[in-house]
């Protein structure tokens, strides 16, 4: 298990890359890049990947644009094992929602990898809110958390809801909605959001937690409603819906980010040349606006403030996970 000391450790590394002159990271320009990205194509945050990716060509880091591997799996988990055995030399990265880093440790007795032994921090790419929606079985009185709440406690056998994956942030918020209210809300795990927004849509399933982006499609023309989103302020893509904090559950706000990662053996100059290369191409508005098609915020990071940031997350879910009791191996 994680120390603050080995935190504040690699957080120590982290800061010291941004000293490094222009000139010595020009020096490890390389010629290709992989890019890890461990849930299927055409799912959000592969578009992170495939964005920035192809932005990279020419930077002090890589002459070329990166290649996105796809390594679909074990929520996530593959691309990272993929990632550890890469070699440390700047041409590996992953892509990885922060879930992997910050939560898996709880809820894996067995992890295959240690999120700071194993892995640097280069760069945030992308920040995603989360949203509560509600299908056709739900009446349309309900118009918010509230509303969703006292209807569930009074209907128990429908009192359930869905999210992309069983141990995944999405899930928890659910888990620790009805924790805090006192209603019993049963889980419904999905292999992805599609699916599940599939059956919410088609009246499968009551409501469900997932990326918010992934309802506004269907909340724009009045298939589902989209009760409520994670983030500490409304989310751009649908500003119409408040956020859980606004309607009394501070304790639900989630923004979770995507973050690239390189093996921890990796050179400082090399860590800060593909940080740099990656928070301009962040930058782009190509990139922005692409990204805001599938309800991402584009948002890039330094290395210590990634690592910071995963620290915070890391201890943040700690408690809550053993608040929920859950772990993947039960």
């Amino acid at each position: 298990m994680h120390t603050r000391r080995q935190f504040m450790h690699q957080a120590g590394c982290a800061t010291a890359l941004g000293a490094l002159s222009p000139l010595a990271a020009r020096a490890q320009a390389i010629g290709q890049v992989k890019i890890f990205y461990g849930f299927p194509a055409g799912s959000a945050g592969d578009s992170v990947a495939r964005r920035v990716g192809e932005k990279l060509a020419g930077s002090a880091y890589t002459r070329n644009s990166a290649v996105v591997e796809n390594k679909p799996g074990a929520s996530g988990r593959i691309a990272l094992e993929v990632l550890k055995g890469a070699p440390a030399d700047g041409t590996a990265l992953v892509l990885a929602p922060f879930s992997c880093t910050t939560i898996y440790p709880h809820i894996y007795s067995k992890l295959s990898y240690d999120p700071v032994k194993d892995f640097a921090p280069v760069s945030i790419g992308a920040i995603m809110h989360h949203g509560l929606a509600v299908g056709p079985l739900v009446p349309a009185s309900v118009k918010t958390v509230k509303d969703f709440l006292a209807w569930a406690k009074a209907n128990p056998g429908q009192a359930n809801y869905g999210s992309p994956a069983a141990g995944s942030s999405t899930h928890f918020i659910g888990a620790l909605l009805g924790l805090d209210s006192g209603v019993e809300l049963r889980h419904v795990p999905y292999r992805g959001s599609i699916p599940g927004v599939t059956d919410l849509v088609g009246g499968q399933v009551t409501a469900m937690v997932a990326p918010s982006g992934d309802f506004i499609p269907n909340h724009k023309v009045g298939r589902l409603r989209l009760l409520a989103t994670s983030g500490k302020a409304r989310s751009p893509f649908s500003p119409e819906v408040p956020t859980f904090a606004e309607q009394g559950f501070a304790g639900l706000t989630v923004e979770e980010w995507f973050g690239f990662y390189a093996p921890i053996k990796t050179p400082a100059s090399v860590v800060a040349a593909a940080s740099a290369a990656i928070n301009a191409a962040i930058k782009e508005k190509s990139v922005v606006d692409s990204l805001a098609v599938v309800g991402l915020i584009a948002k890039g990071s330094t290395p210590a403030e990634m690592l910071a940031s995963q620290q915070v997350e890391f201890e943040r879910w700690g408690p809550l996970v053993k608040k929920i009791g859950f772990s993947a191996e039960s």
